[in-house]
């Protein structure tokens, strides 16, 4: 028998069995383990905003883009109010139908007033409910990416802390054995380190999705501002002289 046969069957290839990333997880205890359950759940809520997040900014982009199709192409405002109450995921859309509901109003109250009415009151009232209806939009296209970056920023540290603990309960088993062989240290060490990998699983995903979203919502809230001053523009010049 050679020299590196005798190493390789003195040393054999870990199996699967040794190697199976669930039967780490379920072999860790106390608050390993509750750390680990902890970045799961932080991975799977993670999964669901990516796709609910993705979808909604996805649609909110398309239905957008139409409305604005529409809305420079089509003169009347009533038509266009038609369309934009079909477009219900477009945020421009739904400032328009805000700041065509108080034109309306407020030409009624200018007709029953016989044009006795404040231009420049009338227009701010129109831009109160179009910045009212900005900043719900914003709330309801920002909702749930906040999510994404507190697991961003927090995953990797509490699996650092998860690996830190195994890490103790390693050396703390080692010191009521007595021995400080392969055998006795690697175990702990791989249930501890197992936190660390699954904190970066969980945050990575996280961060690029965070990034990602906080792009498209600043395009969509560039046309946000963008149409906010265009129809008050119109409404200036066509409706309340």
């Amino acid at each position: 028998m050679t020299l590196l046969s005798a190493i390789a069957l003195s040393n054999p290839a870990p199996t699967g069995k040794e190697l199976d990333l669930f039967q780490l997880v379920l072999s860790s205890g106390g608050v390993v383990l509750f750390v680990l359950f902890l970045l799961i759940a932080f991975f799977v809520v993670t999964t669901f905003v990516i796709g609910y997040k993705g979808y909604q900014l996805v649609l909110a982009t398309k239905e957008t883009d139409q409305f604005l199709d529409t809305f420079w192409q089509v003169k009347r405002l009533e038509k266009v109010y038609e369309r934009a109450k079909e477009l219900r995921r477009s945020p421009v859309a739904a400032l328009f139908r805000a700041g065509y509901l108080e034109l309306m109003r407020l030409t009624k109250k200018r007709e029953a007033a016989e044009n006795n009415s404040d231009s420049e009151s009338d227009l701010e009232n129109i831009e109160r409910a179009l910045r009212r209806a900005s900043i719900s939009e914003t709330t309801s296209l920002e909702s749930l990416t906040p999510l994404l970056a507190t697991v961003g920023s927090s995953a990797p540290f509490i699996g650092l802390f998860g690996t830190v603990w195994g890490i103790m309960d390693s050396f703390r088993n080692i010191g009521s054995k007595g021995t400080a062989n392969l055998a006795t240290v690697a175990p702990g060490i791989a249930e501890a380190l197992i936190a660390t990998a699954i904190g970066l699983v969980a945050a990575i995903p996280a961060v690029m999705a965070f990034n990602y979203f906080a792009r498209r919502l600043k395009v969509l809230s560039g046309e946000m501002d963008t149409f906010h001053n265009d129809f008050l523009n119109i409404i200036k010049r066509n409706y309340l002289n």
